[in-house]
């Protein structure tokens, strides 16, 4: 049994643990607020760009003039896969389960012989794949000094990814975040870039009754699309962030929850073995009374 002084020191260094992990809590719900706002301002423009961008690429279809990032190489030989993590840790199993979405993403590319590289976003998630895919690494994204996500950081990505396909490093481009649903809900998502796959195609044709685009639906995509992928890689970002401090929120909160629970099951064990001290001195004094 441990003597008073060592359960005394562990009850006191477990209430300071609790007061960090409180303190972080309270920080991240703090930045949750902020994060979440901005993704969820981020949705509506992100949603009305993808229709407008379905509509014009049903009118394209696949055919010969259609933009390499629209219609693609032609194969689908070597993916690029975009993994976005968090640059700090302490956020449960936030970075973990994206990670986890990716490597069974790379098991089954690598099952069919496709050739796999990989381009991190946050340190975490480098740090997790680097053990078993080193080999596969080809640029790591470093956002530790960037204090609040922007679009200008999202063009930077969409520039490097752009910059590699245009080189004809890749055939297939898959962006992995966390959709924030709630503090705690987030959900690991793998979303494909290129060649470009935009969601209400099935609403082309009323799209294309109700407007006439000049000078012409190719040169519209030309343009549009380098933008739609950084867009895309935007709000990636911002769904990460705030999934990011949801999960910090959620893990901080459990982690002050259990500190609470063992300062309790100490103070337990600290009064009994302090109870079992005094009633061996009473036994004692007790004792040499009566010999005398």
């Amino acid at each position: 049994m441990p003597n008073l002084k060592d359960l005394k020191n562990r009850i006191a260094s477990v209430k300071s643990t609790r007061k960090i992990t409180k303190a972080m809590q309270m920080v991240a719900a703090a930045k949750l607020r902020r994060a979440q706002d901005a993704a969820e301002a981020a949705r509506p423009y992100a949603e009305r760009f993808n229709g407008v961008m379905a509509s014009l690429a049903a009118s394209v279809g696949t055919s010969d003039s259609a933009p390499r990032l629209l219609a693609g190489t032609g194969k689908d030989d070597v993916h690029l896969l975009v993994v976005m993590t968090a640059e700090r840790g302490l956020c449960g199993g936030f970075n973990t389960n994206i990670v986890k979405l990716a490597k069974t993403r790379i098991a089954e590319l690598r099952g069919a012989g496709k050739t796999v590289k990989i381009l991190t976003v946050g340190k975490k998630g480098r740090e997790q794949l680097k053990r078993d895919y080193a080999s596969l690494f080809v640029g790591h994204i470093d956002l530790s000094e960037v204090k609040r996500i922007g679009y200008g950081n999202a063009q930077d990505i969409a520039r490097d990814v752009l910059g590699r396909f245009d080189a004809g490093e890749f055939d297939v481009a898959t962006i992995f975040f966390a959709k924030f649903n709630s503090v705690i809900s987030q959900d690991p998502t793998a979303l494909q870039i290129i060649p470009a796959k935009y969601d209400g195609a099935a609403d082309a044709t009323e799209a294309t009754t109700l407007y006439d685009y000049e000078p012409d639906e190719e040169s519209i995509l030309a343009d549009l699309l380098p933008r739609g992928v950084a867009t895309q890689i935007f709000a990636a970002l911002l769904e990460n962030g705030a999934s990011e401090q949801g999960a910090r929120m959620s893990a901080m909160d459990n982690a002050t929850r259990n500190a609470g629970d063992m300062i309790d099951k100490l103070t337990i064990e600290y009064n009994r073995s302090r109870q079992a001290v005094i009633t061996n001195e009473l036994i004692e004094i007790i004792s040499g009374a009566e010999a005398l």
